[in-house]
């Protein structure tokens, strides 16, 4: 059986290296690693079940902020270059303070802005999900900050990753009369 298993890695490699010998693979089918913009700050929704409020909020790396009862701490928070197509993720670990005012992890791992319902922490009363990461916030960072660099202070409503600006004020803006037509 070994025998065989090797027979085939073998096969495997040949026509790999006669592919790429004969041009029929070439750089363009083989996988592309975008690289990876380490941002400090990470950006949540979350949606509180009682009330039915949706805030949003951002969280620095390696801030710890409360929403509720639970405590989000963002580790990582990686987004793509404009150029690459979008894929934020973030490493997240969640606490939730009990009754007995306990601390008990609910949450540790990846989220995806992209699929917030496969990878949100769901809880009786309260939901979190990734929405974005940034390069720089309008919300200080802490006293003990010591993450990715900060790009500065964001005015409100502005995006440091979007590109530049396109002159249009945000929102659809009020529409024009038709000319008249006689």
């Amino acid at each position: 059986m070994a025998d065989l298993l090797d027979t085939k890695r073998a096969a495997t490699r040949a026509l790999a290296a006669l592919a790429l010998a004969t041009g029929a693979m070439t750089a363009a089918t083989l996988p592309a690693l975008a690289e990876k913009i380490e941002n400090p700050v990470a950006v949540f929704s979350g949606l509180d079940k009682i009330t039915g409020r949706i805030i949003s909020f951002d969280v620095y790396i390696g801030e710890t902020v409360q929403f509720g009862a639970l405590q989000v701490t963002p580790r990582v928070c990686h987004t793509r270059p404009q150029t690459e197509s979008p894929l934020t993720t973030g490493f997240v670990q969640v606490d939730e303070i009990t009754l007995n005012n306990e601390v008990r992890r609910i949450f540790s791992g990846w989220m995806y802005a992209a699929s917030p319902g496969l990878h949100a922490v769901e809880h009786p009363v309260y939901d979190i999900w990734l929405t974005n990461c940034k390069l720089a916030s309008k919300v200080p960072p802490p006293d003990d900050y010591d993450g990715p660099p900060i790009q500065g202070q964001v005015a409100e409503g502005e995006d440091p990753l979007a590109g530049p600006d396109d002159g249009i004020d945000g929102g659809p803006g009020v529409p024009r009369k038709k000319p008249f037509q006689g």
